[in-house]
């Protein structure tokens, strides 16, 4: 519960916002705390007095299995997106309400200070071309769920509204793809497409996010929506049923 506080967004908690996320009272989170902190699970600063994930967590990658077949065989294939595209690529999978970052892979080229999505990092579904692309293709009953729940404004454009999610998801699916412009970060786009498995089972979706002026064309249009719908198909072709 403590380690699921900790989020993109909030990479430093103090021990009264730990204790506010997880319902614990201050000495119980505090004796939690100092016990993951022996065993690396947390760092202390104690300079500013607030926590934040450590190294050991990052032991346990290796051992988790969720999207493992998929993200095998996508990991090269994001190497090469990246490469053609000059964007940053990402593997979007639906965990518990959320999207969930199975893999990334940056752009050389291109360095820009944002917070990106990382690998085991969630986001909502509500912004984003990848995590959009979720929401469009889950089932019917699990969206409701989720545009029944609090939705995040993440800049002014992103949007809030479920009967506008509700309408867009249904665009999506007709045409396949989405490009998000601003609502996840001001002054970037990502462009989102589906993958389905050989039995045409939705399982996932891969996006590309970089400068809006290098993924949008002057006439609304997507930059690299073709090899990004080629990349969706290979992997899913390579999916083990």
């Amino acid at each position: 519960m403590l380690l699921k506080a900790f989020s993109l967004e909030h990479p430093r908690l103090t021990l009264a916002e730990l204790a506010r996320h997880t319902g614990l009272d201050k000495g119980t989170a505090r004796r939690l705390l100092h016990t993951l902190a022996a065993v690396d699970f947390i760092h202390v600063d104690e300079q500013s007095q607030t926590y934040a994930l450590g190294v050991a967590v990052l032991m346990l990658a290796p051992a988790v299995r969720v999207g493992g077949d998929l993200r095998e065989i996508a990991a090269p294939i994001l190497t090469r997106i990246a490469e053609t595209t000059g964007a940053t690529a990402f593997l979007w999978v639906y965990h518990q309400g959320e999207a969930l970052c199975i893999d990334r892979v940056r752009a050389r080229a291109l360095h820009i200070d944002t917070p990106w999505a990382t690998i085991g990092g969630r986001i909502g579904l509500n912004y984003a071309g990848g995590a959009r692309t979720l929401l469009a293709y889950i089932d019917a009953a699990e969206r409701e769920r989720v545009l029944a729940g609090p939705l995040t404004r993440m800049t002014p454009f992103t949007e809030i509204d479920s009967a506008a999610l509700r309408a867009d998801s249904a665009a999506i699916r007709a045409r396949g793809w989405v490009l998000a412009v601003d609502d996840y970060v001001v002054g970037l786009a990502g462009l989102g497409v589906p993958i389905f498995d050989r039995q045409g089972t939705f399982v996932a979706s891969l996006s590309i996010t970089t400068l809006t002026s290098r993924l949008v064309h002057e006439n609304g249009s997507p930059r690299h929506l073709d090899h990004l719908l080629d990349a969706a198909a290979e992997i899913g072709a390579s999916l083990q049923p």
